[in-house]
């Protein structure tokens, strides 16, 4: 990522905050890399455990040139993709976990491997754009459905 690609990000990320210069600057000097940023303002972010995650990222790579973010952490056993607020109050989902308004997520610098326990698998573009509630769905369902084909094999 090029270093305005990540400010442009940045700027995006922090936005939300309560105190956006404040968290800019504390998030440049963290050494873990990291920041707490509330959900539910201009993203909620859906989080799916790690084997129906990558998948279905594969999946949603597919259908669209560039999905939202996706968060996972070091093990990969969990994976969250951001998109629209409001998906977090109307999401049903089994095994599926979000944060939306009222809740906070630990979220990367854009651009750099941070040491915090969460990285990025698709960086933040800057300009907003969010993963589909109804394509993610879609994604997983075919995620799912190949996982049962190969778990009957």
């Amino acid at each position: 990522m090029s270093d305005s690609g990540a400010r442009t990000a940045v700027e995006w990320l922090a936005s939300v905050a309560p105190d956006p210069e404040a968290c800019r600057w504390e998030w440049e000097r963290n050494p873990l890399g990291v920041a707490l940023l509330p959900a539910g303002r201009r993203w909620d972010v859906l989080i799916l455990p790690g084997a129906l995650g990558c998948p279905t990222l594969d999946v949603l790579s597919r259908l669209v040139d560039r999905p939202g973010p996706v968060l996972a952490d070091f093990g990969d056993s969990r994976m969250g993709f951001f998109v629209p607020p409001g998906t977090a109050t109307r999401w049903l989902g089994t095994g599926v976990r979000s944060a939306g308004a009222g809740t906070w997520i630990v979220v990367p610098y854009p651009g750099r491997a941070g040491g915090g326990g969460v990285r990025w698998l698709v960086v933040p573009d800057g300009s907003g754009t969010l993963t589909d509630p109804t394509l993610l769905e879609l994604a997983m369902h075919e995620a799912a459905g190949a996982m049962a084909r190969r778990e009957g094999e």
